[in-house]
């Protein structure tokens, strides 16, 4: 028997969007010490730039690309580029969100909840059925959604958020169906609170004090923490699960309410 590092994704490339911040950063700069060719890209490719000189400071290989996910035709020429580029697209992580809506459903503004859904949901939706037949072709991919706990709980306060990243857990478990006989695996990962800029709205003050009190590891999570199981799931080492989404609160789910 041959040893060999299943996370190796050496002569992978991968697109991770939302990369020039917090958990697609970290998964961008993960996949890339594991051997991938990543393309870094958000709105701002300056903060882009930045994360790929990072990865090429270690002996990587990254590209850095604008887009705003909610225009297709921005999607579009980002699929281009990279397959241009760094070559066959083989692993996709959508990690770009938005979420301009805080407080109760009865206060949510249409534009507002119209704007979650655009670049939570749909925009995923169309990234996927870009690079879904560059994988067919290739012989099989991974995909990843970032979802959250939040898509499996109420919410009184994030409930439009709540709503589009239960549809990522759907939109998991549909494109699994649909592309499992291509080879290719499509899951979602369901972060608890994570210490980011983005959330920082949850986490800051008493709020994330009282989060930690009621989580078992006793801590908020960290992006790298999720980027670890995007590596699982972008490797062969989770070559037979898909289809599922995978939790990574810290144990909040299972915490006892007693």
């Amino acid at each position: 028997m041959t040893l060999s590092n299943p996370c190796d994704l050496s002569g992978h490339t991968a697109l991770v969007t939302g990369s020039s911040r917090g958990i697609g950063k970290a998964t961008a700069l993960t996949l890339a010490a594991a051997g991938a060719k990543v393309v870094v890209t958000s709105r701002n490719l300056e903060a882009c730039e930045a994360v790929v000189a990072e990865i090429e400071t270690e002996g990587g290989q990254a590209l850095a690309v604008a887009c705003n996910v909610s225009s297709q035709e921005q999607v579009e020429a980002l699929v281009q580029e990279s397959q241009q580029k760094l070559g066959n697209i083989s692993i996709l992580v959508c990690n770009a969100a938005t979420n301009p809506a805080y407080g109760p459903m009865s206060g949510l503004d249409k534009n507002a909840f119209n704007k979650i859904m655009e670049t939570n949901v749909v925009a995923n939706i169309h990234l996927i059925n870009l690079v879904a037949p560059i994988m067919s072709e290739i012989g099989g991919g991974s995909i990843i959604l970032l979802s959250s706990i939040a898509g499996i709980m109420g919410s009184k306060t994030i409930g439009a958020y709540a709503i589009s990243k239960a549809a990522d857990i759907q939109l998991a478990r549909n494109y699994a169906v649909d592309l499992g006989r291509q080879n290719i695996r499509v899951n979602a990962i369901l972060p608890g609170l994570i210490r980011t800029d983005f959330s920082e709205v949850l986490w800051e003050g008493e709020r994330g004090k009282r989060f930690i009190e009621q989580t078992p590891l006793g801590r908020l999570g960290e992006a790298n923490d999720i980027a670890g199981v995007a590596l699982f799931l972008a490797s062969e080492a989770s070559k037979f699960v898909t289809g599922q989404g995978i939790v990574a609160d810290g144990g909040v789910m299972i915490s006892d309410p007693f």
